[in-house]
């Protein structure tokens, strides 16, 4: 899907300059990568405290090497 967007030039070759990206393009698909990366994060985050475990689930079980 072509898109067409003003981005601040600074910003944009900023971005380029420190991710060592080879164009404005991968530059700006990789923070979009990382802002969705971050907006999930924060989303599993807000189920902390909201779900039950089995009290008789064993993680130290899971955990052991086989």
């Amino acid at each position: 899907m072509a898109t067409n967007l003003q981005i601040d030039d600074g910003l944009i070759v900023k971005a380029v300059k420190l991710g060592k990206h080879k164009s404005k393009k991968a530059a700006v698909t990789q923070a979009l990568v990382e802002y969705v990366d971050h907006l999930q994060q924060k989303k599993i985050l807000s189920l902390f405290g909201k779900i039950d475990y089995d009290p008789k689930y064993d993680f130290k079980k899971q955990r052991a090497r086989a």
